[in-house]
């Protein structure tokens, strides 16, 4: 490494940074099996999501020309509430990425015995957290304001001014979220610390999605809700301070569309973000290795001291192997607060999905109610089958490679790989399909459709939650990553981009065998005449297909699963 690097780097912090470039160059070298398909995947999912981002800011740009005055206030007011927005985003992550890049990273025990200057060594892990924290925020921003200044014809200083915003603008949040961490680290051991943080965080992410849906911000397309548009504004208006940076930012960026200098609030980011940076490296020279020392704490397993929990799972009609492995696999869920958080924003975004139903205006188009009713039941089916699959990846496909490198007790272990995988199914399958049949029997309910579509889609989406919960078990056994540091690398890896088109196909495959019956049902039933023999038997093979459709995929995963995990252990 000393012989490839450049002298000027020994000399600063950067020299510091190397090994995770170099780490990073070794990896795209060494190409395992479905990097290139995962690469050309994520990259037409970035490349599609870019371009969206860039069309919807400039279309809305391009709308708001001509409103003149309004248009103006509109944008500007915009401009502020989306660097308020990512001003918040940024302050989290950075605390969430500050903990484990000074704290709980694998290689401060050996850069903290080496004979580094503290200023070095802060300025590698500071500059090493402004990159993870913020590479996400520029990207999202970066097609925002390009569709702005090309829907506005903005002149050259505003695409000048805009790296000027962006690089300080990321780095004030960053040594606020660092010094908040060191504050918390010297308080709580890290990793508790970390368990706080992510709780909040998540707790922000659901009062954010619930605060967004509950103003409503459909009144802006009814004519009846005309009156109240200044009130709403206004309310959008009052959390803009002149005293934070999200402000400054977007007045530095308004002011060259509108052909003026914004100097002051240029001067008081990079002077803030100086000033900050500062202070912030004052303080890691104060406090840091004390709050380092408590860092080395190990974590309490509390839930693995409830007796409660062995008598419940005796009451099981299980064997012995299999008792044990579903118990084991409850309290590792239980331990790492990581997993169970994510489902208060699941519950959250539950909540908010359910809500949208009963503020729908089916009733508009009198005569045609009851038709969109009944269709709104298919769209909540594949919603839910969307959700159900979404919720699989992140928790039942990486069950197997999140054994790590203890799979080998397993291997050594009288307990065969059909008990070990069957436990991952069951643990998985119990909370996704009683969450499903919840999601699906409520939202019917509120939408008020047809018995028939009651009793089909609750049927449907316990059968299609017993294929996609055995697809993501088999599929996560067949592709296995034991030396994955967490779970969005198994999620994000080629097993998973595996999982997701498969069980996207299987989705569309099943609703299609679905709406044939229903359309049946319903084209007879939107005339108040019976169905005919002959097209009952036609319904009738239809659901059969869609249930035999089910039933293979759960089989044939779990089986070509069972037999990975056996080859493996072999």
């Amino acid at each position: 490494m000393t012989a490839t690097a450049l002298p000027g780097l020994k000399k600063g912090f950067p020299f510091l940074l190397l090994p995770t470039y170099l780490g990073s160059a070794n990896r795209a070298k060494r190409r395992e099996k479905g990097d290139g398909i995962r690469a050309v995947v994520f990259g037409a999912i970035a490349i599609l999501v870019a371009f969206t981002l860039f069309a919807v800011s400039f279309w809305l740009t391009w709308q708001l020309t001509d409103y003149e005055e309004l248009g103006e206030y509109l944008l500007r007011l915009g401009i502020s509430w989306l660097f308020l927005t990512f001003l918040s985003f940024l302050a989290f992550s950075a605390l969430v990425t500050s903990l484990s890049t000074f704290f709980l990273s694998e290689d401060l025990k050996l850069l903290l015995a080496a004979p580094i200057p503290k200023t070095r060594l802060f300025y590698s892990r500071y500059a090493r957290t402004l990159l993870q924290s913020s590479w996400m925020v520029l990207a999202f921003l970066t097609p925002v304001l390009l569709g702005i200044g090309l829907a506005r014809c903005a002149p050259t200083a505003y695409y000048l001014t805009v790296p000027f915003v962006l690089a300080p603008f990321v780095i004030i949040p960053v040594a606020f979220g660092s010094m908040v961490t060191l504050m918390l680290v010297n308080v709580f051991p890290a990793k508790r610390a970390r368990d706080i943080l992510m709780l909040t965080g998540l707790l922000f992410a659901v009062a954010i999605v619930m605060l967004l849906r509950f103003i409503r911000p459909e009144r802006l397309l009814s004519v009846r809700s005309l009156p109240d548009i200044t009130a709403f504004f206004a309310t959008l208006q009052s959390p803009i301070t002149p005293l934070l940076p999200s402000f400054w930012a977007g007045e530095a960026t308004f002011a060259p569309l509108m052909n003026r200098t914004g100097w002051l609030y240029l001067v008081a980011l990079w002077t803030t973000a100086i000033a900050s940076t500062l202070i912030a490296r004052f303080a890691y020279g104060a406090l840091y290795f004390e709050g380092f020392s408590k860092s080395q704490e190990a974590r309490k397993a509390r839930f693995s001291r409830l007796a409660f929990m062995d008598t419940l799972a005796g009451w099981l009609p299980l064997s012995p192997a299999s008792r044990s492995l579903l118990l084991k696999d409850v309290k590792v869920f239980l331990r790492d607060s990581t997993q169970w958080s994510q489902l208060l924003l699941l519950v959250a975004l539950v909540a908010v999905y359910l809500y949208n139903f009963t503020v729908l205006d089916l009733d508009r188009v009198p005569y045609m109610g009851r038709v969109v009713r009944n269709a709104y039941a298919f769209v909540n089916l594949a919603m839910a089958s969307f959700v159900l699959s979404s919720i699989a990846v992140r928790f039942v496909f990486p069950a197997v490679s999140m054994e790590s490198t203890s799979f080998w007790i397993l291997r050594t272990s009288p307990v065969s790989m059909s008990s070990f995988l069957w436990s991952k199914f069951a643990t998985g399958f119990v909370p996704i399909v009683f969450f499903a049949t919840f999601l699906t029997i409520a939202a019917n309910q509120m939408l008020g459709v047809h018995p028939f579509l009651k009793v089909l889609t609750a049927v449907a989406v316990v059968f299609m939650s017993l294929a996609l919960v055995g697809l993501a078990a088999g599929l996560g056994a067949q592709y296995p990553r034991f030396g994955a540091e967490n779970v969005n690398q198994i999620a994000g890896s080629y097993g998973g981009v595996v999982f997701m088109v498969t069980a996207v196909a299987f989705i569309c495959i099943e609703i299609a065998l679905l709406a044939w019956p229903t359309s049946i049902f319903l084209f007879y039933e939107f005339r108040d005449q019976p169905v005919p023999g002959s097209r009952q038997a036609m319904m009738a093979v239809g659901m059969l297909s869609a249930m035999s459709l089910c039933l293979g995929v759960f089989y044939f995963s779990m089986r070509r699963g069972i037999r990975a995990l056996t080859a493996l252990a072999g």
